[in-house]
């Protein structure tokens, strides 16, 4: 509310009192007197100051102060999106990888009795390396609790290896990348 929106309410409100006081003549002295040292009081900030005083009300303040909270959760949340999206920048590439990765595995399942099964193996270790220092890690699937969050059941069978609701087979593993699943586990489950 502005400075001139509050002096015309006031006057407003004298207005009523002074109505009032013409019933009352006590009341009209009372108010009067008071009128008379609101202006004294007035005048005297107005000498001290050079201005008229400026009055903040406290909702100002409030305001304010929630402006300040919404801003700093603004900083909080942009700053938190920032840090995701460096995290998660490779994922396209690291998808596109995984298909080489698994290419690798299936050439080293097959042996000719040559070196080129060690010069496969450095390779795939190679590329391993790089992803794993990218935030990649493997999810543990073969033997484990079942969990829909990680693991995509594709078939189930009944086996005495292993126990109800436990994995008791892998038919492509999946991944993690710091953190967040970008690839689920395919896996058989035992009923």
């Amino acid at each position: 509310m502005t400075y001139k929106k509050k002096i015309e309410e006031k006057e407003t409100a004298r207005e009523k009192v002074k109505e009032k006081a013409k019933k009352d003549p006590e009341k009209e002295e009372r108010g009067k007197e008071e009128e008379i040292n609101k202006e004294t009081i007035k005048e005297e900030a107005i000498k001290e100051e050079g201005e008229e005083p400026v009055e903040q009300p406290e909702d100002e303040n409030v305001k304010y102060l929630r402006l300040m909270a919404d801003f700093q959760n603004y900083k909080k949340r942009v700053e938190k999106e920032k840090k995701d999206l460096y995290s998660y920048a490779n994922e396209n590439i690291i998808n596109e990888l995984l298909m080489v990765l698994d290419n690798f595995e299936r050439a080293l399942d097959h042996e000719d009795g040559n070196g080129f099964k060690e010069g496969i193996e450095m390779i795939f270790k190679q590329l391993w390396d790089v992803l794993v220092k990218s935030g990649l890690e493997e999810i543990p699937a073969l033997g484990e609790e079942f969990d829909p969050q990680i693991h995509n059941a594709v078939m189930t069978e009944d086996t005495d290896e292993y126990e109800s609701g436990k994995i008791s087979g892998v038919m492509q593993k999946g991944y993690t990348l710091s953190g967040k699943v970008i690839r689920p586990s395919m896996v058989k489950v035992v009923n």
